[in-house]
């Protein structure tokens, strides 16, 4: 049996009363999120990761990956990374004209959340359930100071946003793959799970290369790449790496795959990145990927290929290069 969520329990015990008219915005609920409390036909989601975006226009709502005007009411689903989770109240703030609803994890920090937002205003809740908890307020122009920038420069001058995968400089796993990408990758390459475009830049350095097909589930990051990477030889698509097709074969694939859903790790979805880059790879072709030490994707990439080496590799990370891509799973 499904566990009711806090959102529901608040509304249905009638502490939480939601507007009777107006539109709910809906910031960073995840994928398997149950808004079911609310009312579908006047909820925007807001949320710039695609595979939550595809599951919830599944559902049939409406998706957006910024706000649009103002709403009645908006909802914060806390996401991992403080300055975002601060960033996201104060956009909520700013876009509703009644409450503010913020619903998170303990995991996630929402005690910190909610100890910040009760030193500023009057707080209603909170609502405890499963290792979590749920309150609101009115909105205003109190959290103004919590807005971040849209972008930032770091070190080497890339560009990045907060909440993005490796925001404040470049991921060291990355870092060694870059390092040891060999000089000849063919014409057409496809980095999934591209980030800002850190190793597409790399993968640029190369005069051989034609094409680069960065794919990012993440749309901030994925703005950040198309100022990272001005090459007119890259193509940028905002899509869920583990369900692209790729619009041509091709010669190489290269990845730092992420290896998270939530705060476990989730060696899957690495999994599930083998797996497509298999599939649009040319029958000589190679991938190229990067991992922590203690991942085990050496059992997926020998279903997948014909070959598997470890190319260099510490006591955090190891750089793969598996070759002969099977057409079928082993």
């Amino acid at each position: 049996m499904a566990q009711v969520s806090r959102l529901t329990l608040a509304v249905e015990a009638g502490d939480l009363a939601l507007p009777e008219v107006g539109r709910i915005a809906v910031f960073a609920p995840r994928g398997d999120t149950d808004l079911s409390a609310l009312p579908k036909g006047r909820v925007q989601v807001i949320t710039g990761f695609k595979p939550d975006v595809d599951a919830f226009a599944k559902q049939e709502f409406n998706c957006a990956v910024a706000p649009q005007r103002t709403y009645a009411a908006a909802v914060v689903f806390v996401p991992r990374a403080k300055a975002q989770a601060r960033a996201l109240v104060a956009k909520a703030c700013a876009v509703s004209e009644g409450i503010v609803i913020v619903d998170g994890a303990k995991t996630d920090g929402v005690d910190s959340i909610l100890k910040a937002v009760r030193g500023r205003v009057p707080v209603w809740g909170p609502v405890n359930k499963a290792h979590g908890k749920l309150f609101w307020f009115e909105a205003g122009a109190h959290f103004t100071d919590w807005a971040v920038a849209g972008t930032q420069e770091i070190a080497g001058g890339y560009v990045t946003a907060p909440g993005v995968f490796s925001a404040d400089g470049v991921d060291p796993a990355s870092r060694l793959l870059g390092d040891h990408l060999p000089e000849k990758l063919g014409a057409v390459v496809a980095d999934l799970g591209a980030g800002w475009g850190y190793l597409s830049r790399r993968v640029l350095e190369r005069e051989s290369v034609e094409r680069v097909h960065l794919v990012e589930a993440d749309h901030a990051a994925l703005d950040c790449a198309k100022q990272n990477v001005s090459d007119p030889r890259a193509a940028f698509y905002w899509a869920d790496a583990t369900t692209w097709h790729a619009p041509e074969p091709v010669d190489s694939v290269v990845m730092n795959p992420p290896f998270h859903t939530g705060r476990a790790a989730d060696p899957d979805l690495g999994r599930a990145f083998i797996a497509q880059a298999a599939g649009m790879l040319k029958p000589k072709g190679q991938l190229w990927m990067v991992a922590n030490r203690h991942l085990p994707y050496e059992t997926a990439l020998s279903e997948r290929f014909g070959e598997v080496t470890e190319i260099t590799g510490d006591n955090r990370f190891k750089v793969l290069r598996a070759t002969r891509p099977a057409r079928k799973h082993r």
